[in-house]
C-alpha cells in the first residue's frame, strides 16, 4: 500500500507523491502543506473511491454501485470538478453557486454514463477568498466527512446525509450507536442516482495552524473521533498523518476503501507556530459558529428546504452541538433513504 498515490483504479485524480507546501494567493499569502492517499482495504476487490488533491480543490469521491459502477461515477464526479475554469490552479473565486453547478453536470454525467444505476458521494473544501480574507468553502454530498483541527479542538464540518445521522438528529440513538447501527450505510443524498443530490455548503475562515482532513466512510467507519484526534494532532508532516490513519483503518479491519486528503494551513496574517498541534481545546464562538441543519425531532416524513447556494454557514463546535436559535440550515434533506452502499 502506498498511501501517497491511488492503489486501485478508482482513485482517477490523485494529489502530490509526496506532501508538498505552495502559496495559494498574492494577497492573503496563505499556504499549504498536504498529504493524500488511498488503499482498496482487506475485503474489497475494487476501489471505488477517487479523490483530487491540487490547489484550489481538496475532495474525496465513494462511488457506490458495485461491478465497477462505483468507480464510474466516483471517478467522473472528480474529473468533473477538476475540469472547471474556477477550481483551476491558483483562483480563489469559487462560490457555493459555482460548486453547486459543478455538482449538477457531475449528476447529470454520471446518470448518463451508468444509466442512474450507480451514485457516488462527495466532500471537500476551496480555498477561496472575500475581500482578502482566506475561507475554507466546505461542501459535502452523503456520508463521507471533512474534519477541521484548529487550536488542538477537531469539530466534524459536514454533517452526513445517512438514514443513521437522522436518528442521532432526532434523539433515537446516540452517536456511539450509529457506529453500529444496521443501517449504517444507508445514505439519503448521492450523486448519480436518487432525487436528492444537493449539497451542503459552509463558510469557514482559515485559521492559522488549521488542519483539514477530507474522507470517505471507509475511514471513519474503523475510527472513532478520538482515534483521528490522536493521530491529527501529533504527527506534524500531513502526508505522515494520511498514512497513519490509512494503517490505523487497515489495522481495525479496512473493510471498505479508504482514502483520506489531510492538509494544513500556514502564514494566514495572525502569528506564526504550531497552534493545531499544541494548544488544548477551546471553544472559539467569535466567528458566529453555526450548523449546518438543527436536530429534528422526527427522522422521516420532513420537507425538503432548498434556499439558494450562496447561503454558505459557518460550521459548530461539534456534530451533535444543539444549533443555536439563530441557526437556520444551508439545506434540509427529506427523510426518505435513498440507497444503501454497494461496493461489490
Amino acid at each position: 500500500m502506498s498511501a501517497a498515490g491511488p492503489t486501485g483504479a478508482g482513485a482517477l485524480e490523485q494529489g502530490p507523491d509526496k506532501e508538498g507546501a505552495a502559496p495559494l494567493g498574492e494577497s492573503t499569502g496563505v499556504r499549504l502543506a498536504v498529504g493524500a492517499g488511498t488503499d482498496r482495504g482487506l475485503r474489497r476487490e475494487l476501489n471505488e473511491d477517487s479523490y483530487l488533491a491540487a490547489d484550489p480543490l481538496f475532495a474525496v469521491a465513494d462511488g457506490m454501485g458495485g461491478h465497477e459502477a462505483g468507480e464510474v461515477a466516483s471517478g467522473e464526479c472528480i474529473r468533473t470538478l477538476g475540469q472547471q475554469q474556477v477550481l483551476t490552479q491558483g483562483s480563489r473565486e469559487a462560490t457555493a453557486s459555482d460548486l453547486q453547478a459543478a455538482l449538477r453536470q457531475a449528476d447529470a454525467r454520471i446518470r448518463e454514463l451508468t444509466d442512474a444505476q450507480a451514485g457516488t458521494t462527495v466532500t471537500g473544501v476551496v480555498l477561496v477568498e472575500e475581500r482578502d480574507v482566506p475561507y475554507w468553502l466546505v461542501f459535502n454530498v452523503g456520508d463521507s466527512r471533512t474534519y477541521r483541527l484548529s487550536q488542538g479542538a477537531l469539530e466534524q464540518i459536514s454533517v452526513d446525509h445517512s438514514e443513521v445521522q437522522e436518528l442521532v438528529d432526532g434523539g433515537y440513538i446516540t452517536r456511539g450507536q450509529a457506529l453500529v447501527h444496521p443501517r449504517r450505510h444507508v445514505v439519503t443524498r448521492a450523486l448519480g442516482a436518487g432525487s436528492d443530490t444537493e449539497a451542503d455548503y459552509w463558510l469557514v475562515p482559515v485559521k492559522e495552524g488549521d488542519r483539514i482532513l477530507v474522507c470517505s466512510d471507509g475511514l471513519t467507519g474503523e475510527l472513532s473521533d478520538s482515534q483521528i484526534h490522536g493521530i491529527m494532532s501529533t504527527l506534524p508532516k500531513p502526508q505522515d498523518a494520511v498514512d497513519a490513519l490509512i494503517q490505523a483503518a487497515l489495522r481495525a479491519g479496512g473493510r471498505d476503501n479508504i482514502t483520506a486528503i489531510v492538509l494544513d494551513a500556514s502564514n494566514v496574517g495572525g502569528p506564526a507556530g504550531d497552534e493545531t498541534m499544541d494548544k488544548p481545546p477551546q471553544r472559539d464562538h467569535a466567528d458566529g459558529d453555526t450548523l449546518p441543519r438543527p436536530p429534528r425531532p422526527e427522522p422521516q416524513g420532513r420537507q425538503a428546504d432548498t434556499p439558494g447556494a450562496d447561503a454558505a454557514r459557518e460550521p459548530g463546535t461539534a456534530a451533535d452541538t444543539d444549533a443555536a436559535p439563530e441557526t437556520t440550515a444551508v439545506q434540509e434533506t427529506a427523510g426518505t433513504p435513498l440507497h444503501e452502499e454497494n461496493h461489490g
